[in-house]
C-alpha cells in the first residue's frame, strides 16, 4: 500500500506508518495500538502452531497458546490434522495443557465431560438435568480452527473467511517448497522470554545492517567493523543469490587463493554452525573443507559464484547419497530464490544455507514482551529422526546458554526498548534500501488493522513474505 491508497485508512490507525521509512515509536509500546493488533490482526493471520514430528501418531496432540486464544492441533489420521479451540463447552476450562497422546478423546477435568479426537461431544454427566437448548450438538462438540499443512508444519487461523495459505505465501513459499523444507526435523527447540515488543524482536532479523556491528565474528575474512573497513554494497541483478546488500571490505582484492578463499568460507559456516546450529550443520561444514584444493577462479566475484555451485551440487550429493531428500540448490540460486534468512508474515522465520536450517517463531505476551522460539532443523535418514524435542520452557534473554549470535541480538534489545521510550525519540529511521522489510511489514498491519481489503492485504502477504534485506516495496 503506498501513501496514497492508505490515505483513507488512518483515521482508524493510530501511529499508522504514513512516510515509508518512519515508523512512529509508539506502535512498540502503546497498550492502545497493542489492542488493535489482538483485535484485527491475530485473528485474522496465519499462526505456525506448531511442527507435524510433534504429532507423529494417530491421537497425538500439541497445544499452542497465543495471547488470550488456546488451542489443540491434533493428528486423527495418518494423514489428517486437526485443530480445535482448546475449552469445555461446558464451563469454559481448558481441556489439555501440554502435548500429550488422546488415547481416548478429551476429559474436562472439571465435570467429566468427554470428547473425541474428532471433537465430538461423546458424554455429559446427567444431561436430564440441563435445558434441551444447552444439550445441542453443535453447541457441545469442539469448536473447529481452521488448519492448513504445508513444509512440515501445522498452520491455524481464526477466520473462516481467510484467504488459503498458499495464496499468501509469495516468494517464501516457492523458496521453501524448492529447498523441501518439509523433510525438515527439530535437533532442538528452545525459548527465550524477551522484555521488548514482539515487533521489536522481530525486526532485529529483518536486516543484515546490523552484522557488522552486532556480529563481528561474521566479517569477511580480513575486515573489520571500525569505521571506513567494513561497508555494504548492494550485489548486481545477476547476482547468484537474492542477498540485496552484502557486507564487504573497505578494498576488494583483484584476485584470491582458491584454498584460501575455501578456508574462510568454511570459517565462516563453523562460526554460525557453533553460534545458531540450525543455519550450516557440521557435516556441511566437513563438506565444505573437503573441497579446500578445488581450483576457483581468480577474480573474487568469479570465485564466490563457482564454488557456491561446486558446494551446492556437493552438499546435495551427501544427502541424496545418505537417504535424505533435498531440493536442488543450484535451481534455487538460478531463480533467485536463495537468500538465508526468509520471513513469512506475521511472526515467522526461516534461515536456511544450504540443506539445514534454523526457524524463529516469535508470540506477544504484552505490549513489551513476547516469546521468542527457535528451532535447528536438520535432515536425517528415514528412521534415524532424532527422539522429539521436549516444549521449552522459555529461558531469560540474557541467560548465559544462549550460542553466541542469538545472545548478541537478545542483548541490544531490551536497551532498544527503554530508548523508544525516550521523549525526543518519536519514530525510527529506516534505510529505505536496507531495512525495507521493517517498513513494508507495519505497512501491511496498518491494513489489517485499517481494514484494506482483502485482496489488498493478500498482496501484501505476497509481497512482504520472503527475503530479508529488501527496499521498501509497494503492493497497491
Amino acid at each position: 500500500m503506498n501513501e496514497m491508497s492508505t490515505e483513507g485508512l488512518r483515521g482508524a490507525v493510530p501511529h499508522a506508518v504514513t512516510t515509508p521509512d518512519r515508523i512512529p515509536a509508539a506502535r512498540y509500546y502503546d497498550p492502545a495500538f497493542y489492542e488493535l493488533e489482538k483485535q484485527h490482526l491475530w485473528p485474522r493471520v496465519w499462526q505456525m502452531a506448531a511442527r507435524l514430528e510433534e504429532i507423529p501418531d494417530v491421537g497425538d496432540y500439541a497445544v499452542y497458546r497465543n495471547l488470550d486464544q488456546s488451542v489443540i492441533v491434533i493428528r486423527t489420521a495418518a494423514d489428517e490434522v486437526k485443530a480445535y479451540q482448546n475449552h469445555c463447552r461446558h464451563r469454559g476450562v481448558e481441556l489439555v495443557q501440554k502435548r500429550g497422546k488422546a488415547r481416548g478423546g478429551f476429559i474436562c477435568p472439571f465435570h467429566g465431560w468427554r470428547w473425541d479426537k474428532d471433537g465430538n461431544n461423546t458424554f455429559v454427566y446427567e444431561p436430564t438435568a440441563f435445558s434441551a437448548d444447552n444439550m445441542c450438538k453443535a453447541d457441545l462438540d469442539l469448536v473447529p480452527v481452521r488448519l492448513e499443512t504445508w513444509m512440515g508444519c501445522a498452520f491455524i487461523n481464526f477466520d473462516d473467511g481467510a484467504p488459503p495459505l498458499r495464496d499468501t505465501l509469495g516468494d517464501f513459499g516457492r523458496k521453501m517448497d524448492g529447498f523441501k523444507a518439509e523433510q525438515l526435523r527439530a535437533e532442538w527447540w528452545l525459548a527465550a522470554r524477551l522484555p521488548v515488543n514482539w515487533k521489536l524482536a522481530m525486526e532485529a532479523f529483518m536486516e543484515g545492517y546490523h552484522v557488522a556491528t552486532t556480529h563481528p565474528q561474521l566479517l569477511p575474512m580480513g575486515v573489520t567493523n571500525k569505521p571506513g573497513d567494513a561497508r555494504y554494497i548492494k550485489l548486481p541483478d545477476d547476482a547468484v543469490t537474492a542477498t540485496f546488500w552484502i557486507t564487504m571490505g573497505s578494498t576488494m582484492p583483484d584476485e584470491v587463493d582458491s584454498r584460501q578463499f575455501i578456508d574462510a568460507y568454511a570459517e565462516v559456516m563453523q562460526v554460525l554452525s557453533e553460534g545458531m546450529a540450525g543455519m550450516t550443520s557440521p557435516e556441511e561444514v566437513e563438506i565444505v573443507r573437503s573441497l579446500r584444493d578445488t581450483p576457483l577462479p581468480a577474480h573474487p566475484a568469479a570465485a564466490a559464484a563457482a564454488f557456491r555451485t561446486i558446494l551446492n551440487d556437493a552438499i546435495a550429493d551427501y544427502y541424496k547419497s545418505n537417504g535424505m531428500d533435498c531440493g536442488d540448490f543450484n535451481a534455487l540460486d538460478r531463480e533467485r530464490l536463495a537468500t538465508n534468512v526468509n520471513f513469512l508474515f506475521p511472526h515467522f522465520f526461516m534461515l536456511p544455507v544450504h540443506g539445514a536450517a534454523s526457524s524463529y517463531r516469535i508470540r506477544p505476551t504484552g505490549p513489551e514482551e513476547c516469546i521468542f522460539e527457535l528451532w535447528s532443523l536438520k535432515r536425517y535418514p528415514v528412521g534415524q529422526e532424532p527422539p522429539i524435542p521436549p516444549v521449552p520452557e522459555p529461558k531469560p534473554h540474557d541467560d548465559p546458554s544462549w550460542p553466541p549470535i542469538p545472545r548478541q541480538d537478545y542483548a541490544n534489545l531490551p536497551r532498544q526498548q527503554r530508548g523508544l521510550h525516550g521523549a525526543g525519540f518519536e519514530y525510527m529511521r529506516l534505510s529505505e534500501q536496507m531495512e525495507g522489510l521493517v517498513s513494508n511489514f507495519h505497512r501491511l498491519e496498518d491494513g489489517f488493522i485499517g481494514g484494506a481489503s482483502q485482496a489488498a492485504l493478500v498482496k501484501g502477504m505476497q509481497t512482504v513474505s520472503g527475503a530479508i534485506d529488501v527496499p521498501v516495496r509497494y503492493w497497491e
